[in-house]
């Protein structure tokens, strides 16, 4: 089956193209279906901002390395005991990359996202199939598109994260970085209670559809006095939740001075991982009593996110699309930064489940 993967190690921004990294379109061999397992053929699959770092490496340098993780699809066949969801062929689904086994001591203590065989089932999605174990498959409501419905991953991850927040009704809240998770958060934070609701975003655009979604305000931190803004939106006394949703080290540090005196502070994106953030436990953890926390994967957050899909804006994030064949200016198109959301059409699918 043909699946965009990582052809050659590197950064996929190095200006030398003798060293920077490859995606191309490469044959992998299907999978075979296993009793318990529900084979999709892919409708979309989108880029997701941690793919680029699977090109520079982050988790292992031998080539190929398949993409795609954010998909939707439609049921082409089920395993003989692929029965408990009630799936059936034809079925438009999407769904976990990971399977989580339900029998190892992190399962059985609540903390799927440890699992230790979490990787058994991680197979590339960016392709013209994908295999999974049937409980990592979900089935779409019939008022969400097969083209929102490859958003529902990262949904998921707005969803955890507002768990890992704790918000209440009434708490402050700021993001930054106006990527699609920084987007899809602010919305279920919105609906979760949150008041001086503020994205922190460099790019005008990215602002502008915040405003659009229901944030109360924006900063732009090349051109505006960030700490000084949040006094002004807080009333003195800083945000009670902040999330970082940028992954950029210039920006993560400078989240711990406008939180609030108590706060809770998540991490909710994919960083360097040679990065380490300077921290002064005295003023941060000890003065202000801050707590800090981050985002690995989405245990447990699937069914919720599925609730809460069709309430989503989503159009910009998904206005953008490549065919498969073109993975590779898909790509290069995601790098620019010009858009939001990049996603990739790996069949021509009509909603109806049918082939066009």
């Amino acid at each position: 089956m043909k699946t965009v993967a990582v052809t050659k190690i590197g950064s996929l921004r190095d200006p030398n193209a003798d060293s920077r990294g490859r995606i191309g379109l490469v044959e992998f061999p299907e999978p075979k279906l296993g009793p318990e397992d529900v084979r999709i053929r892919v409708a979309y699959s989108a880029i997701c901002g941690s793919d680029p770092h699977l090109a520079e490496g982050f988790f292992g340098t031998d080539v190929p390395i398949g993409l795609g993780h954010e998909l939707s699809g439609v049921v082409e066949a089920l395993g003989g005991k692929a029965q408990y969801n009630g799936l059936k062929i034809g079925d438009r689904v999407a769904g976990n990359f990971l399977r989580f086994c339900g029998i190892c001591t992190p399962c059985r203590g609540g903390h799927q996202q440890f699992c230790e065989h979490i990787q058994d089932y991680n197979r590339p999605g960016m392709a013209e199939t994908v295999t999974w174990h049937e409980s990592q498959v979900y089935k779409l409501p019939d008022n969400v598109s097969l083209l929102k419905g490859c958003l529902l991953e990262p949904t998921s991850v707005a969803v955890r994260i507002a768990d890992k927040a704790n918000i209440k009704v009434g708490d402050r809240v700021a993001i930054c970085g106006g990527g699609p998770i920084g987007q899809l958060a602010l919305q279920v934070l919105k609906m979760s209670g949150a008041t001086s609701l503020t994205l922190i975003e460099p790019i005008a655009k990215r602002r502008e559809m915040a405003l659009k979604n229901g944030a109360d305000a924006v900063i732009d931190p090349f051109t505006q006095d960030q700490h000084q803004r949040t006094m002004e939106l807080t009333d003195g006394v800083g945000f009670d939740v902040v999330i970082d949703a940028s992954g950029a080290k210039h920006a993560v540090a400078g989240l711990l001075d406008i939180a609030g005196k108590g706060a809770t502070v998540v991490y909710g994106a994919m960083y360097p991982h040679d990065y380490e953030m300077p921290l002064n436990i005295s003023d941060y953890l000890y003065l202000k009593e801050l707590t800090l926390t981050g985002v690995f994967v989405s245990p447990y957050a699937f069914p919720r996110a599925l609730q809460i899909l069709p309430h989503l804006r989503v159009d910009e994030l998904t206005n953008v699309v490549f065919d498969l064949q073109n993975a590779e200016e898909a790509f290069s198109a995601h790098i620019s930064g010009d858009h939001p959301k990049i996603v990739i059409r790996c069949n021509d699918i009509e909603d109806g489940g049918e082939p066009r």
